[in-house]
């Protein structure tokens, strides 16, 4: 086997390995002699893997102390992807008509699932956009929603700005409130989906 191929094979092998062990943000990997003992391959392969999962943001090495699990949000890897594949207008727009998609589907989940330790958590989320909506995915309970959210909210302010009047949180905190899935996308779809069809 080539060294690229060694590489890229213990590259996904540490990918699985951090799967299995079900390592988190902040949680600290083995070292590189005990990585290249488990996955039976020598240090030099270990240490290219490891540098790729960093500049990827996935990991973060610290001096003296070892290499470290990132927060998924913190990597670079959709900055890098929305270089290249958010160059046409048709992706562009693509990206724009599956956030609208994803979030109208968090937007009634959220209304359905809502406790008031939930609204509490979305009441102190600042008025930003991205901030306040996150809140609303995490009130889904659906961790595979709010990754790919995520990620299509990272590959969105890759391109464009999303900028809202208080009105809009000030309306949506109050239709949420009540639970009504209604008022909170027809809230959606006056401000959100009115300024996302003139950005695409």
């Amino acid at each position: 086997m080539t060294t690229s191929k060694v590489y890229i094979e213990t590259f996904w092998q540490i990918h699985r390995m951090i799967e299995e062990a079900g390592l988190q943000p902040g949680d600290r990997l083995p070292s590189e002699r005990e990585l290249a003992d488990r996955l039976r391959v020598g240090r030099s392969s270990v240490r290219e893997a490891l540098r790729a999962l960093e500049l990827l943001g996935l990991i973060e090495t610290r001096r003296g102390e070892g290499t470290f699990m990132k927060p998924f949000g913190d990597h670079q890897l959709i900055q890098l992807l929305g270089s290249f594949i958010l160059q046409g207008n048709r992706e562009k727009r693509d990206l724009i008509e599956t956030k609208m998609f994803i979030e109208r589907m968090c937007l009634q989940l959220a209304c359905e699932r809502l406790t008031d330790e939930k609204l509490e958590h979305i009441a102190r989320a600042e008025h930003t956009y991205d901030l306040f909506f996150q809140r609303v995915v995490e009130a889904t309970d659906n961790y595979l929603l709010l990754r790919i959210w995520l990620v299509l909210n990272d590959f969105f302010e890759h391109v464009y700005t999303l900028t809202l009047p208080s009105e809009f949180y000030e309306q949506m905190w109050t239709a949420l409130q009540k639970r009504s899935c209604e008022e909170a996308t027809a809230i959606y779809e006056q401000y959100v989906m009115q300024k996302m069809s003139k950005a695409n």
